[in-house]
């Protein structure tokens, strides 16, 4: 009887549930990414640079852009051990370009052995001298002064060094100032003590400034201030420099002011803004992530606080940020040809913005020549003489 009425209000309670709506559940956190990358992984082409062979695929709707919260941080935080200095890190940083790969091998597989040959050597001589030479064994020194083997050796080996090291690092150079290809992505950075603003020329002239965030005890209250989520103390900033991974980027710097370096470990990039003049170097960023780097040039007292902050992401993503700044995409398969001036020139940003601002407040410049004023006063205030007075 008892298993019976059990069997009865099982089926009632079945009878129920299925009678009764369906409820959403909330879907766990991996599910819900899953989810998010299978709707955003349809077929679209979209050509990204100004190379129509560099394409990515993009979702249906438009991507969304490396986009910030209402208070301004960023939404993603970055790799907490790429791109950024690690305690108890014992290597180079991992590198997401192929020149630093390749710079890391140098290290990893000439340098360091070499390093560590020579110093087992040196340290093994030493202590064999120690040993056999010492003044117990020897009570009457040698009067030795030349050794034809032992001079040609010491002399041999150093040659045979250099040329172990100069061979592939020559390689190593001379690819770091290798000439961007024809659809790369400029990327203009400008030193300022102490900050650094940037230009995509290439993308309808987006400028962007770039400063050190301060922590949340250095600001008044209801300014925004470091999270974990901007990155490390001392190099998070509050505009990222967005860059698209796989299309090449032609770095161009200048200086306003005195001579600062744009570094960034991870890119293996380190290259000097100085005033008056434009440096050049390109790069292919590999990975996606955010990478953090500094000014690595003394530039005065606030060296120390002119970070770098770069947030790599796909090329679909890239335009559309581009798009939520307001430029645009330049045309597929076309060359660069926006003009770079240098700083303080005639038609740089800042002399135009400054004539632009004077014409708001005087009016334009009147192209004229202007007679000078004649005075018939004679030179008779100057306390050294009359001058020329009289002729």
């Amino acid at each position: 009887m008892r298993s019976a009425f059990k069997g009865w209000m099982l089926a009632a309670g079945l009878a129920l549930a299925g009678l009764s709506p369906a409820v959403a559940q909330p879907a766990a956190p991996g599910e819900a990414a899953a989810t998010a990358g299978n709707a955003a992984s349809a077929p679209a082409e979209a050509t990204i640079g100004n190379s129509a062979a560099v394409a990515e695929q993009a979702p249906d709707a438009a991507p969304a852009a490396p986009a910030i919260a209402a208070d301004g941080a960023p939404t993603v935080a970055g790799n907490p051990l790429v791109g950024r200095p690690t305690d108890r890190l014992m290597s180079i940083q991992p590198q997401v370009t192929e020149n630093g790969q390749r710079a890391m091998d140098f290290h990893n597989n000439i340098l360091l052995p070499l390093i560590v040959a020579i110093c087992v050597l040196v340290l093994v001589l030493l202590v064999w001298v120690a040993i056999r030479y010492r003044q117990a064994r020897n009570p009457i020194p040698s009067k030795t002064s030349h050794n034809t083997a032992i001079e040609v050796v010491w002399t041999l080996a150093p040659v045979l060094i250099l040329v172990a090291i100069a061979v592939p690092s020559i390689g190593l150079l001379s690819a770091q100032f290798k000439p961007a290809p024809s659809g790369a992505v400029t990327l203009k950075a400008i030193g300022n003590q102490w900050y650094w603003s940037y230009q995509y020329p290439d993308h309808g002239g987006i400028e962007i400034t770039a400063n050190m965030l301060k922590e949340q005890n250095e600001v008044e209250p209801g300014q925004r201030f470091r999270t974990d989520a901007d990155g490390p103390r001392l190099l998070a900033t509050d505009n990222r420099i967005v860059l698209p991974v796989g299309v090449p980027i032609r770095l161009i710097t200048t200086a306003n002011d005195v001579i600062h370096s744009w570094a960034m470990p991870a890119f293996w990039i380190k290259l000097d803004a100085v005033p008056g003049r434009l440096n050049e170097t390109s790069f292919t960023i590999e990975k996606p992530g955010v990478y953090f780097g500094q000014c690595s040039e003394l530039c005065g007292a606030r060296h120390a606080y002119m970070p770098i902050a770069v947030e790599a992401v796909p090329p679909a993503q890239f335009a559309a940020w581009v798009r939520s700044k307001g430029g645009s995409m330049p045309a597929a398969g076309q060359a660069s040809s926006a003009e770079i001036p240098q700083p303080g020139a005639d038609n740089s940003a800042g002399a135009l913005e400054d004539a632009g601002t004077a014409d708001n407040m005087t009016g334009p410049t009147q192209n004229v020549t202007a007679e000078p004023a004649t005075s018939p006063q004679g030179a008779t205030g100057n306390p050294g003489g009359t001058g020329d007075t009289g002729r």
